[in-house]
């Protein structure tokens, strides 16, 4: 089929709203036809290409991905998904494999065996690890092929341009720069990557990707949120407004052995991104039962592969018959000391030397909390000490050890509220504070009771880091409640000193609660460490249900007498300063 007959199908039977609908939101308050707030949704990481081991980007994706996962399950939103994998096939990993004497299969067995190990030690809680070179996902791109030749979106024809091995694709002119080598020869690399470039002509499957940048545009339009955060949207819709040229979707098989063969086509292998990005199909068990999840899916993807996703990716499932996934979140990537992560330089940080120096969760938080999607961060190890040792072990975990100090806490128990201490009012700053609280009291809890709703928010908008930048503000805010008071000085033997020391403390111990419970999707053990150590019991952690302070509007608060749970020392130990050498050094 001709170009435009397969427009005309488009326009017929095609990706539109009216058909798929808007995408489902994942708040807090908003609902689905499955009941409010209740439904089914995955969320995935990109699979990592098995031509080397995890680094510092592949971490990041994961953890971004995890983190969304966890607090959703916290906030009981309805089944949910997480997943991740190794993309396993296409010309890079035949050379590495050449290169290290030994089989394509041998060394993606080893590779992908270094990333399932470096996710479960960071402790990313992934329900579906899939790899490329297994049957079920074969089979999956097989079919998915099949629907395309179906729907008239694939032709054969000759095609020739430069050719990126290292990023598996064919870039246009416009993509390219000229370098020149120490023997003053000149050749052409990708602008983006860096990556040397090769004239390569071939006789390949086409894809009429040139057919869809009517619907990808009207698509975006009605879906403002697809593409997020909000510049990674209009660098879509940019490249959407200039030429969409077909794609190559294979590559001759006297070239590329390792990958999927075309089926019914023993001389041609299938695109190595055809085949990875049927991925998010075959975890959810395409081409059967992916119905229940498809495409209620969110895609955490790095930008140097938003293209794949956000043009290519959708186009696909257009021309096979399918929706495009609900959302498209993209970050930025990590540079070190200013430079980017590249072998040559040595300075490509190795998650494993990292979760040894700082343990899982001081790497997680640290990630998490300095990690801007929207731009490039920065990473040296000083940063890193001084983020967890201000924030973890001063802030958060000083203020755990003095609120529960048996100098102060000598029955070691959840203390008692005293309204008449800390009397409701309904507006701090224009009634006189009355009881022992002061108006600055007020307004720190007020900033407390707001932050779970503040932290869903931002979780929801892809700004986990902003999330923890108020979680760090409101620890900030009760240690200087805790040291604004005072509480050591007071006098536990006389009766209304005591009342004011209990409500102290137990001001002090519903933050913290409200902190270890908000922190779990970004420092599961510690936060664990942290409740534990309140004597909140598992089933009281969750998010639907928490409620900040309630003896404050009289309500029954049920931690009040509840003995505190044993003390475990210290919450996150601080950290010493180490000599970039030494570290460098131990990753080496």
């Amino acid at each position: 089929p001709s170009s435009r007959s397969l427009m005309d199908k488009l326009n017929r039977t095609g990706p539109s709203t009216a058909r798929w609908g808007p995408p489902l939101a994942t708040g807090l308050h908003r609902s689905s036809a499955s009941g409010p707030g209740r439904r089914r949704l995955l969320l995935s990481t990109p699979i990592f290409y098995a031509n080397g081991p995890p680094h510092l980007g592949h971490l990041y994706s994961a953890l971004l991905a995890d983190a969304l996962h966890r607090h959703r399950g916290l906030r009981g939103a309805g089944p949910g998904r997480l997943s991740t994998g190794t993309d396993e096939h296409g010309l890079k990993i035949q050379q590495a494999a050449a290169a290290a004497g030994t089989s394509p299969p041998e060394l993606c067995a080893h590779i992908s065996a270094l990333f399932r190990q470096a996710l479960t030690q960071a402790a990313v809680s992934f329900t579906d690890f899939i790899r490329t070179s297994e049957p079920r996902h074969q089979r999956a791109v097989c079919h998915f092929w099949g629907a395309l030749q179906e729907h008239g979106a694939l032709y054969k024809g000759s095609y020739e341009g430069w050719y990126c091995t290292p990023d598996e694709c064919f870039l246009p002119e416009s993509q390219l720069t000229e370098r020149m080598d120490t023997q003053g020869r000149t050749y052409k690399v990708s602008l983006e990557t860096g990556h040397e470039v090769h004239w390569t002509k071939e006789e390949n499957y086409m894809f009429r990707l040139s057919a869809f940048r009517d619907p990808l545009q009207k698509w975006l339009r009605d879906n403002p949120r697809a593409v997020s955060p909000e510049p990674f949207y209009q660098r879509v819709l940019h490249w959407l407004g200039d030429d969409l040229p077909d794609l190559s979707v294979s590559r001759e098989r006297s070239r590329l052995q390792w990958g999927i063969p075309v089926p019914g086509d023993s001389t041609q292998t299938i695109y190595v991104w055809v085949d990875a990005l049927v991925n998010y199909l075959s975890v959810v068990g395409y081409p059967e039962t992916h119905g229940e999840w498809w495409p209620a899916a969110h895609h955490i993807v790095g930008k140097d592969i938003l293209k794949f996703h956000a043009v290519y990716w959708p186009a696909l499932l257009m021309a096979a018959g399918l929706p495009p996934p609900e959302q498209i979140l993209v970050h930025s990537h990590w540079t070190v000391r200013g430079q980017k992560m590249s072998k040559s330089l040595g300075n490509v940080i190795d998650p494993f030397a990292c979760i040894g120096q700082y343990t899982v969760d001081g790497f997680r938080y640290f990630l998490l909390r300095q990690g801007v999607p929207e731009r490039d961060c920065d990473y040296y190890d000083d940063k890193v000490v001084k983020v967890l040792n201000s924030e973890l072990a001063d802030a958060l975990g000083g203020l755990l050890n003095r609120s529960t100090a048996l100098s102060i806490n000598p029955s070691n128990t959840y203390p008692y509220f005293s309204e008449s201490c800390f009397p409701k009012i309904l507006d701090y700053r224009e009634t006189k504070a009355l009881g022992r609280a002061s108006a600055e009291d007020y307004e720190f809890v007020v900033s407390v009771a707001s932050l779970p709703l503040q932290v869903a928010s931002y979780f929801e908008d892809f700004q986990i880091y902003k999330a923890l930048e108020c979680i760090a503000l409101c620890v900030r805010q009760t240690n200087g409640f805790f040291q604004r008071h005072k509480p050591w000085k007071l006098n536990r033997n006389h009766p209304a000193e005591k009342l004011w020391l209990d409500t102290i403390i137990h001001v002090t111990l519903e933050c913290l609660r409200v902190f270890g419970t908000l922190l779990q999707p970004v420092i599961p053990c510690t936060a664990d460490k942290l409740l534990s150590r309140l004597a909140v019991e598992p089933e009281e952690r969750g998010l639907s249900n928490l409620t900040f302070l309630p003896r404050y509007n009289g309500k029954p608060c049920p931690f009040e007498g509840r003995q505190l749970g044993p003390d475990t020392g210290v919450l996150f130990h601080r950290l010493k300063k180490s000599s970039q050498h030494q570290i460098e050094n131990k990753r080496l």
